[in-house]
């Protein structure tokens, strides 16, 4: 963790930025906007599509404004409405989208009066029949007695002055449901409201309950909740649906429901409870008492009557009979038109329709106070965990854990969503984790890309790309500072390179180099190896450093094999182009060496010394004396089982007193022909033989293997010393080892 510290002090205080916005000591816009186009999103992928057939709008529409005149109508329209609704179609309960705050004057009657008190005032049959027909023209009077002991619900709205004007309200409003002082003392945000626009005081004392059509306008304009209960002089009022249902259900008593708080007395609202005979309801509530609008499709979801077809009872009567009817307006210049999450253009109406669906339903979506405490531990938990472990972890891991917390937050919330019907925030979870990937992703990208141009410049020029990507990613295992570890040497020389040079031109000596020397090299790097330096004709390449390789010696082995190979594939090009045959020496060897950083105040150079180094380069001397193309010693056959090997010798090289076994590898196991084993099979016996002195069986056996094959210099190198020895015998104390006088 200390390596990444930075990282994760970064991570972290990315966290807190989003805890803060969580726990609402300040809000980030951009979390607040997306959180909100989450919800709905979430709404619209959800909704029924389908209207509730309990509950019908009453259209103001332009048929009826065609028939009927331009509106406001006189009320003795809207009294004749009420008779058709109730007597004739058998609605259950009537709820009205619409003010009246002024007195209608359409029927004339102040005229008449003023006539009466004047011009006509000493007319007795003028005055008889004024006192005849008043009541007739009183339109506000017989439009309260139409709505009087009938289940009709007035509506009315809140607003606020403006600053530093007068509160200026119409009409009176309805009792409120809670008197002033019920909650008091309690952290709870209601809305507030200074003046407001109701109905005149006749209209509402006939009419059975009134409820207000403010809803609750987001910060974007869109409306997802309503207030259930608004505070006005520190008196609370509901909404226009609470009651039509309250009214429909014969005015049930509305109780409130407390979260716990630090005092059992002092717990905000989590819910509003109507307790019915029917079974009680209950209304979640947010911290600012508002419930979310269970909408329940888009416009014109819930069924539409003209109110001219009502009006002369062209409308078939089970299509009204027992249903909560709401009067409202869709035509040109009238609408009550909303932006809501399932259509810009929303009638206000249909909002109301939509909350008493739900309200009845019992599908209001939760969003209790608590869920702030919720999400602030989920992000909590995530966040830290996130901003801990993405900094540890590849490009790769850290897109598959990020990836699968998205996942599981997104699963996890559609599912309270759905099974929990509860609503808990998205978007603050989702932008932190993705900030979070983002941050480590940026850091990560500039990080290796400036480690890998350091590295690059540090290796490119021993190690092949794909080394250095590696290297990149795990900075740590790498490191200039010398170090004692166990690693595999590899020398490779031309033979007769002197004569070779001698017999060109220098540029044509240039480009034979480069011919054998490129493709030479691709090989030492295909396998992951390191070249040390080019000596003339020579390449040094090492394998377990900068990064440390278990397979080292294999790699190196197989590198020498496919070297031989590579080079006699480019013969015939070489005799194409008038140049000799290049034969190489490959030694190879394993062991512990330094390696690091070496060399002056003048020059460094990433480099490896030890015995085993020397070693290896002895090997390659030593590889033409066998007709050896590639020979390794008796602890890279150790390292490197994969391969068959055949022993060539037992032999102290020039520089060191112990003698070395020394193998000559001949492929992989499985790859090398059986006609191949036999003959190594051959060789070991006769190898045996020679090293009990026991010429004649040894001289026999290497005449068979000379047979097999004619040109092997290694059986011609054992028949001559076998000759040596038959006239100067080397003693009884003689260990078979073959002693080198020069490299």
């Amino acid at each position: 963790m200390k390596k990444h510290a930075l990282l994760i002090a970064f991570g972290l205080s990315l966290v807190l930025l989003f805890l803060g916005d969580a726990a609402k000591f300040y809000q980030l816009g951009f979390v607040r906007y997306v959180d909100a186009k989450l919800y709905d999103y979430r709404l619209r992928l959800s909704l029924p599509n389908a209207a509730d057939d309990r509950i019908v709008i009453l259209d103001i529409d332009e048929k009826s404004l065609k028939e009927e005149g331009r509106w406001p109508w006189s009320r003795d329209r809207l009294a004749t409405l009420m008779d058709e609704l109730f007597d004739h179609y058998g609605a259950a309960v009537v709820g009205f989208d619409v003010v009246f705050a002024e007195k209608d004057t359409s029927s004339g009657l102040a005229v008449l009066q003023e006539l009466g008190q004047n011009q006509l005032k000493g007319v007795p049959q003028f005055q008889t029949a004024l006192t005849q027909i008043q009541p007739r023209l009183e339109y506000d009077a017989l439009f309260a007695s139409k709505i009087r002991q009938r289940k009709v619900v007035l509506g009315y709205f809140f607003t606020n002055s403006e600053r530093g004007s007068d509160k200026s309200s119409a009409g009176v409003l309805p009792e409120s449901v809670f008197p002033a002082g019920t909650f008091k003392g309690r952290p709870i945000a209601f809305i507030r409201w200074d003046s407001f626009g109701a109905n005149l005081s006749e209209l509402q004392s006939s009419a059975a309950a009134a409820g207000h059509f403010n809803p609750e306008v987001d910060f974007d304009g869109v409306v997802r909740r309503v207030p259930m209960l608004l505070e006005y002089e520190g008196a609370y009022y509901e909404p226009l649906s609470l009651a039509v249902v309250r009214t429909l259900l014969g005015a049930p008593r509305l109780s409130p429901g407390y979260a716990p708080g630090k005092d059992k007395n002092y717990g905000g609202l989590e819910w509003l409870t109507l307790e019915s005979p029917q079974g009680d309801l209950r209304i979640p509530v947010d911290d600012k008492v508002c419930a979310l609008v269970p909408y329940r499709g888009g416009r014109n979801t819930f069924r539409y009557i003209s109110v001219a077809d009502v009006l002369h009872e062209r409308t078939p009567l089970a299509d009204m009979r027992n249903k909560i009817v709401l009067v409202g307006t869709s035509a040109g210049g009238l609408m009550d038109l909303r932006s809501t999450p399932v259509g810009e253009i929303y009638p206000g109406v249909e909002i109301h329709a939509n909350m008493i669906s739900g309200i009845l339903n019992q599908n209001i979506k939760q969003n209790p106070p608590y869920v702030l405490g919720a999400n602030v531990s989920l992000l909590l938990l995530i966040g830290v965990m996130l901003a801990i472990v993405l900094p540890m972890l590849s490009a790769i891991q850290g897109t598959l854990i990020s990836a699968g917390v998205l996942l599981l937050e997104i699963a996890v919330n559609g599912a309270v969503w759905q099974y929990g019907n509860m609503v808990l925030p998205l978007a603050g979870s989702l932008m932190m984790v993705l900030a979070l990937f983002a941050l480590n992703m940026t850091y990560g990208y500039f990080t290796e890309s400036r480690t890998k141009r350091q590295l690059t410049g540090l290796f490119g020029q021993y190690v092949p790309s794909e080394l250095v990507d590696e290297m990149s990613k795990n900075p740590e295992q790498v490191s200039m500072e010398g170090d004692s570890r166990e690693m595999t040497i590899l020398f490779s020389d031309v033979r007769g390179f002197t004569t070779i040079s001698e017999g060109l031109e220098p540029r044509d000596l240039s480009l034979l180099m480069n011919e054998f020397l490129t493709p030479l090299s691709r090989v030492i790097y295909s396998h992951r190896g390191t070249i040390d330096k080019y000596m003339g004709d020579c390449i040094m390449a090492f394998w377990g450093a900068p990064l440390p390789d278990a397979r080292h010696a294999y790699q190196a082995v197989l590198s020498g094999l496919e070297m031989q190979r590579t080079l006699s594939l480019l013969q015939p090009r070489f005799k194409d182009r008038g140049w000799p045959e290049i034969h190489i020496g490959v030694g190879i060897n394993t062991g512990r060496v330094s390696v690091g950083n070496m060399g002056s105040e003048v020059r460094v150079a990433y480099t490896v010394m030890g015995d085993a180094v020397n070693l290896a380069s002895r090997l390659e001397g030593i590889t033409k004396e066998y007709g050896a193309g590639v020979l390794v010693g008796e602890k890279t056959k150790a390292e490197a089982p994969e391969f068959v090997y055949r022993e060539l010798d037992l032999v102290r090289v020039k520089g060191k007193d112990k003698p070395v076994a020394i193998f000559e590898p001949l492929g992989l196991v499985g790859e090398v022909d059986q006609s191949v084993l036999e003959e190594i099979k051959l060789f070991q016996q006769a190898l045996r033989m020679y090293r009990k002195q026991d010429w004649d069986r040894a001289e026999l056996q290497l005449f068979n293997l000379l047979k097999i094959a004619p040109n092997a210099k290694l059986y011609e190198v054992y028949a001559g010393r076998v000759a040596h020895y038959r006239n100067n015998p080397p003693g009884e104390d003689w260990d078979g080892v073959f002693v080198f006088k020069t490299k």
